[in-house]
Formats: C-alpha cells, structure tokens, sequence
C-alpha cells in the first residue's frame, strides 16, 4: 500500500532490507495482480492488507504479521483515521450538509474510504447515501478537485501525500476526521511464523535511511491483536 511513482524506489529498497534479514523471499515486489489472489496465496511471505478486508474475509485465513506506526497526528501508535476532504470553495462546513451529496469512496471494502467514515456518520445519526466508486483513494481526491463528487473520506497517510505530491491538493480542505482505527496491518500465508517476519520489518525500518524514512512516513512496527480490527463494526454496503 502507499506506493506511487514518488515512494516506489524507497518501497524497493524497504524490501531488499526486509528480504536481506530474513534471508529469503522473492527479488521484486509484485505490483501487478489481483489483490485478493495475492493475500490468500498459500505461499504468500508478505504483503499488506486493509483492516476490512482483514476482518471480513482474511481472519482466519492468514496470520498478522505487525501494524506499521507512521506517527499521524492525533492517532496512537498502529493507528490511523479518515480525512473527509471537499472543494475549498465548497461553503458548506457540516458534515452532515453532505449527507445526500455525490460521496466518492475507492471500494466497498476500505476501511478508510467507506467503513470508517460510513461509522462516523452513522454515530452521528445520519449516512452518505449517494455514492460513487472511483478504485482508489487519489481518485476519490481528484473526483471531488474536479467536480464530479462534492465529498470524499481518504486515508490520512494517503491524503498526506496528496498534499505533497499532487497539485490538486489545493482545491481541496478538510471537513472533518473520523476516530482513529488500527493501520492496515502486514499479513502472511496462515502457515507461516509470523516472528521472523516481524523481527526483519522492525530492523529494516530502523536502518532505513532518513530520507526513505521520511518518503514512506514510517516510525516503527508495532503488534496489534486481531480483536483491535475484529472489533470494528461493518456499516451497510454501498446501495
């Protein structure tokens, strides 16, 4: 997750230093593919996964490695929020002004971009009820920068590099955000240890350069049990 042109070289060198303490693994990361034949390979040695997918479809089927800590603000160690983003010259400040209005989300699974903030709204009494797919967060940003959504809820990380990476980002401001949840975790096949894993992630990421550290925001490596994302409510699907 989080690699586009301008993180793919650190994400490469992140994975030679992972691979290198481990001992073992393929030479490349795989880039292309269908996700879910991915995650549920029974040779699978890593890959990254959102805490809805987890929890609806992989717990039990694969084994959790750790949660990357990429120190956002206002969240606790492994954890993360949603970012609900509109036009800049969008007058409306209330969240629940937005309720009937065009909501981009990336897909039906994301924690970040439906169940998080689909939660959010439901606490609050009401729901987003006009949504529209786009497949990926930076598409949900640019939908609503181009006027074909008025609002959209982006993975804090992936809003953050937004704002360094795409022009468009000045188009947008925040609404609001929505309570912190447990990052998308690192997983492996089901009958893989999970500790030597573990152990080759938490060094790489300490011996990463400053500035890899920087590109891919991360802090550290921290152990999540599968109760903290089991225990997220699943809202309704998108109608």
């Amino acid at each position: 997750m989080y690699d586009r042109p301008e993180t793919a070289a650190a994400n490469d060198r992140y994975w030679q230093a992972i691979r290198t303490r481990l001992g073992h693994g393929p030479d490349t990361l795989t880039r292309t593919g269908e996700l879910w034949e991915h995650w549920l390979a029974p040779d699978l040695v890593l890959s990254q996964t959102c805490g809805y997918p987890y929890r609806a479809r992989l717990h039990g089927q694969v084994t959790l490695v750790g949660t990357p800590d990429y120190g956002l603000d206002g969240c606790p160690p492994g954890h993360y929020r949603s970012v609900f983003v509109a036009r800049a010259d969008d007058p409306r400040t209330d969240l629940r002004a937005f309720a009937d209005a065009p909501f981009a989300y990336n897909e039906p699974l994301s924690q970040s971009g439906w169940a998080a903030p689909q939660n959010h709204a439901l606490a609050q009494g009401f729901s987003f009820t006009n949504p529209h797919q786009t497949g990926g967060h930076r598409l949900s940003a640019r939908a609503v920068a181009e006027g074909q959504a008025d609002l959209a809820a982006l993975d804090a990380l992936t809003w953050s590099l937004i704002q360094r990476h795409d022009p468009f980002a000045a188009d947008l401001r925040e609404i609001d955000r929505t309570i912190p949840t447990p990052v998308l975790p690192y997983i492996t096949a089901a009958t893989r240890d999970p500790a030597p894993l573990f152990d080759a992630i938490a060094a790489a990421i300490a011996d990463l350069s400053p500035e890899d550290r920087t590109t891919l925001s991360l802090k550290g490596l921290v152990r999540l049990p599968p109760e903290a994302y089991l225990a997220i409510p699943n809202p309704p699907p998108p109608a």
